[in-house]
């Protein structure tokens, strides 16, 4: 650790100095600097797997976090579980993301790379030092405890496995993209070469930030027993924030590769996304929230204030230094025009994230200024971000259809017919069988007007290609989708969000009933679908299995009058290797799922030690188009990332923008 402190010092420094310069050696000495650090990181972490795996409870994160009855996916999990480990493991993925960055980015871009170097070796310097001055996970303690803490058992689930490190991912890779548009506005390439650069890598972060926030609502759903997906928690909020301005970026990313507009918006936004990923992080760590995912309070978090700061400042300064060079080459010529929509998109997508940052932070502020603290619930958010998020989910289908520069009478006619016809539709229908719900029924029709939008685009595409080249629907479909994969991948992506407002509209008729029951006894729930549900107590039964003893309760469903089957809520009580219990109680609900809806059921407790059960039944409509939407949001940006022939109008793009960095033309002069 001590080490990779000197080598992220050395690489930071010397990678602006090679920046500056271009002197060969001093460049290719902070690109070994990076692949250095980020092998010394590696080996660090492997010495902390092997301590956790061993069970070398000396070591005072082990002993806090593991004990010997902890299952071995767990034991490993627990890397990332605690404060300190998890701050070794950004190290490490970042550190690993810089040399990565180095090793695959186009020779094109060499004269980026020394401060790409510097910007990331910068980054994992401050995560060290954090490391080893305020929450060092190698920390010994003067003797050694027979067992350890064990791991709290609403981490021992599989989400642990898969949605922290996918979490982290997202958050950390920010940093990438960051480093390149840090790295044009030091060169002085401001060109769109920088945009092509981090394409991929700005589509991975987006990506696995979309997976881990999806899977972070899915792990929320099956293990805290609340029967929702979304709270809006301090911290599910910290990793939505850069979620939506990646997501602003990306679109108006494209308006400036296609127009030379909004570059000034741009660095705004890659810069608010990286303050946004290490802010998420602060909230985490600092304590000053209370959340169900924080950790405890800690000076760790002066030390993250110090960096947002210090980010804030640094990066501010160098935009406006550059802001006579980031001039827009071309004005908006009309508000019906397709860069008029993915401004008002991002001005959507940025007055969402104000929103959930003011109500997120709004508590603390509040006991500052009042010395009492105001919760900020559900209501404010859902008030606020609902009417905004429709909005959003309208021109997600508008703006495929409409030209650039700017869309004739007859073009929007054409355009608009058949997707706004589907919406209409689909309102008429809700109505008809009864539904009144306002926001409901908009975001259903609205749902139906973007899969209308994007159906219309691929057959649109598809018949063209059928009658251009004779080619027959599924050949004609797999090579309209491989030669444009950017657009048609975002299509499938878009699909994706459309299925995750259609699985948020029907938490707005979720009906629950909590009722105590002696074996034998029934009792009803009607869905909103019409059907009738009956709950039968069976009994309640007591095992040991792993590290827990298990207390679960039987219910019979059945649903107008027919058996739908046999489903289980458990109370687990965790205990440690002599069998003494080391956390409260928790709960693992039963869960059925179909297209339709969700069926939830929480064991909340026995009466007085018989088998008389305690419950709470939910039905959840439209839940599983959540979890599908998540796969097909993912299958999209896999088509997007998929490798595939670089273009020629690219390249020279590229290369024109690369000697005009060389001659010190504007990139305009050097493309005339």
């Amino acid at each position: 650790m001590w080490l990779a402190l000197l080598l992220a010092l050395w690489g930071s420094v010397v990678g602006f100095i090679a920046g500056r310069n271009q002197r060969p050696e001093l460049v290719e000495s902070a690109r070994r600097a990076t692949y250095a650090l980020a092998g010394v990181l590696v080996v660090a972490s492997l010495a902390l797997i092997v301590a956790l795996v061993k069970h070398d409870f000396n070591v005072s994160y082990v002993a806090s976090y593991t004990s010997r009855n902890l299952p071995l996916v767990y034991t490993l999990s627990a890397f990332y579980g605690g404060q300190a480990g998890s701050m070794l493991f950004w190290a490490v993925v970042l550190a690993t993301f810089g040399a990565l960055a180095q090793w695959l980015t186009s020779r094109r871009y060499d004269d980026l790379l020394p401060y790409v170097a510097a910007v990331t070796s910068l980054v994992v310097l401050f995560f060290v030092a954090t490391t080893l001055f305020a929450a060092n996970p190698f920390v010994r303690l003067p003797f050694t405890p027979s067992d350890g803490g064990g791991l709290n058992p609403q981490l021992q689930n599989p989400g642990m496995v898969v949605h922290p490190p996918l979490l982290y991912l997202g958050y950390i890779s920010v940093t990438i993209p960051f480093a390149f548009a840090v790295a044009a506005l030091l060169s002085k390439r401001l060109d769109t070469g920088w945009l092509h650069a981090i394409r991929k890598w700005t589509i991975v972060s987006w990506l696995f930030l979309s997976i881990g926030i999806t899977l972070g609502m899915w792990w929320a759903y099956v293990e805290l027993g609340w029967g929702g997906y979304w709270a809006w928690d301090p911290v599910e909020n910290a990793s939505f924030l850069p979620w939506l301005t990646m997501t602003a970026f990306l679109h108006s990313v494209m308006i400036q590769e296609k127009r030379g507009m909004l570059k000034k918006w741009n660095m705004i936004l890659i810069g608010l996304t990286f303050f946004l990923s290490i802010f998420g992080t602060f909230i985490t760590r600092s304590g000053i929230i209370s959340s169900v995912h924080s950790f405890a309070q800690s000076p760790i978090g002066n030390y993250f204030l110090f960096f947002l700061i210090f980010i804030v400042v640094a990066t501010g300064v160098l935009i406006a230094k550059r802001m006579p060079m980031l001039e827009a080459e071309s004005q908006l010529e009309s508000m019906v025009s397709r860069e008029a929509t993915f401004l008002f998109n991002n001005l959507l997508l940025v007055g969402i994230a104000f929103s959930v940052l003011w109500g997120t932070m709004f508590p603390m502020i509040s006991e500052m200024v009042r010395g009492t603290q105001v919760t900020v619930g559900p209501p404010f958010f859902n008030q606020v971000n609902i009417p905004i998020g429709l909005a959003l989910l309208a021109l997600t289908g508008i703006g495929p259809l409409i030209a650039w520069r700017r869309a004739s009478p007859g073009h929007l006619k054409r355009q608009f017919a058949a997707p706004v016809t589907t919406g209409l539709i689909v309102a008429a229908l809700l109505l008809a069988i009864g539904m009144r719900d306002f926001y409901a029924i908009m975001a259903l029709s609205l749902a139906a007007f973007v899969v209308g939008t994007i159906m219309q685009e691929f057959i649109r595409g598809v018949g063209a290609r059928n009658r251009l080249h004779g080619e027959n629907y599924a050949l004609a479909f797999a090579r309209l989708v491989g030669r444009n994969r950017r657009r048609y991948g975002g299509y499938i992506v878009h699909l994706g969000i459309v299925m995750y407002f259609v699985a948020f509209t029907g938490q707005a008729f979720t009906t629950s009933i909590e009722a105590s029951l002696k074996p034998g006894e029934s009792v009803d729930l009607r869905s909103p679908w019409g059907y009738t549900y009956t709950f039968t107590h069976l009994g309640v039964s007591q095992y040991e299995e792993l590290n827990r003893f298990t207390t679960a309760a039987s219910v019979e469903v059945a649903r107008d009058g027919e058996r739908v089957g046999i489903m289980k809520s458990e109370k687990r009580q965790h205990v440690d290797s002599f069998g003494r219990a080391s956390f409260e109680p928790s709960t693992e609900a039963g869960i059925r799922s179909d297209l339709r809806e969700d069926i939830y059921i929480v064991y909340a407790g026995s009466v007085q030690g018989t088998e008389e059960a305690v419950y709470r039944f939910t039905l959840n409509p439209l839940v599983w188009w959540l979890w599908f939407g998540g796969a097909v949001l993912v299958a999209g940006g896999v088509v997007t990332l998929w490798p595939g022939a670089t273009s020629g109008a690219e390249r020279r793009r590229s290369m024109a923008g690369y000697a005009a960095s060389i001659t010190g033309k504007s990139s305009a002069a050097a493309a005339g």
